[in-house]
């Protein structure tokens, strides 16, 4: 890896022109990746990797002058000093508002880059193209603004962000909710019948870990298998399965914690704060997120927790 500083003039041009392709591919890998849910959006990253094709033929043609035919292979990520950027195809399903901030901040990167560049430069003409080029970044983000306003009313902007937020909550929140509530919530039972049937906390925290683990494991299968996302739109079936299995043996370690404390009865207290608020948090993202009214949310949740803890409580004291 070398220093920015290290470059010669045909090596900075180089690395330009590397900078500009990689640049446009990634637009319209975007681009690919938005067109079926945000076709607005992917509109205006299409016609932003034109822009960047533009810069790159200019390049070429100074380079040609100055260099001949053959141009070194430098690229970014063989330079100090430059973002590395994760690559789309590991940021599938694309959000929305990611990929806007990364298109951001490659914009003003590049636009530091040739700033720089345009410094270190001792050729006129190589000088000018590149605080040209530096000038056209920030024209560029001009422009990027201008296609959105193009491309991206109002009402579509709206129907967008609307799709993205459904589409977190299909993919994210509901397997994490229905995870968190059946670890939270399923798992008292076996946990708080072997507390009263045994008296003995360190029992108790292996069968709730036991309990929690196997939940979540089980949960996890059951979420990934369910449904491949194909017709649902909800997104890639690991994910969901991997979001869904953590939460679930998340919500089953909480309450099995506080049976690490030697005494039972202050185990067993701390046990049931600890369910308090697992269904407190249950309650608030069913109305944060499900659109579920408060009160309704509240009642639901602690209905069927204290209907599966006094199971317990009456199995393990029978």
């Amino acid at each position: 890896m070398r220093d920015f500083s290290d470059l010669t003039e045909r090596e900075i041009l180089a690395l330009a022109i590397a900078n500009e392709e990689e640049d446009g591919r990634i637009y319209l890998d975007i681009a690919e990746g938005l067109h079926e849910e945000y076709p607005g959006s992917a509109k205006v990253f299409t016609e932003m990797a034109g822009e960047e094709g533009t810069h790159r033929r200019r390049l070429l043609e100074i380079y040609r002058e100055k260099f001949g035919e053959h141009i070194p292979l430098i690229r970014r990520q063989d330079i100090r000093g430059f973002i590395r950027h994760k690559p789309v195809w590991q940021m599938q399903p694309l959000n929305l508002k990611a990929v806007r901030m990364l298109a951001e901040s490659m914009e003003e990167e590049t636009q530091h880059f040739y700033r720089r560049a345009a410094i270190r430069s001792t050729d006129v003409s190589i000088r000018k193209l590149l605080g040209d080029l530096a000038d056209a970044e920030v024209e560029h983000e001009r422009r990027a603004d201008n296609l959105r306003a193009e491309n991206l009313p109002g009402n579509v902007v709206a129907e967008e962000d609307a799709h993205a937020h459904a589409s977190f909550v299909l993919r994210f929140i509901q397997p994490g909710l229905a995870g968190l509530m059946d670890g939270s919530v399923s798992t008292l039972a076996p946990v708080f019948a072997t507390a009263f049937a045994s008296n003995n906390t360190w029992e108790t925290f292996l069968v709730g870990m036991a309990a929690s683990i196997g939940a979540g494991i089980s949960m996890g299968f059951a979420e990934a298998l369910s449904d491949n996302g194909s017709l649902t739109g909800r997104g890639a079936p690991w994910i969901r399965g991997l979001v869904t299995g953590l939460m679930t043996t998340i919500g089953g370690v909480g309450h099995t914690l506080p049976f690490l404390i030697p005494s039972f009865w202050t185990a067993t207290s701390a046990a049931i704060v600890v369910v308090a608020v697992e269904l407190a948090v249950i309650s608030w993202i069913r109305w944060k997120w499900m659109d579920t009214p408060p009160l309704a949310a509240t009642l639901q949740v602690a209905f069927g927790g204290a209907l599966v803890f006094a199971t317990g409580v009456l199995i393990g004291s029978g």
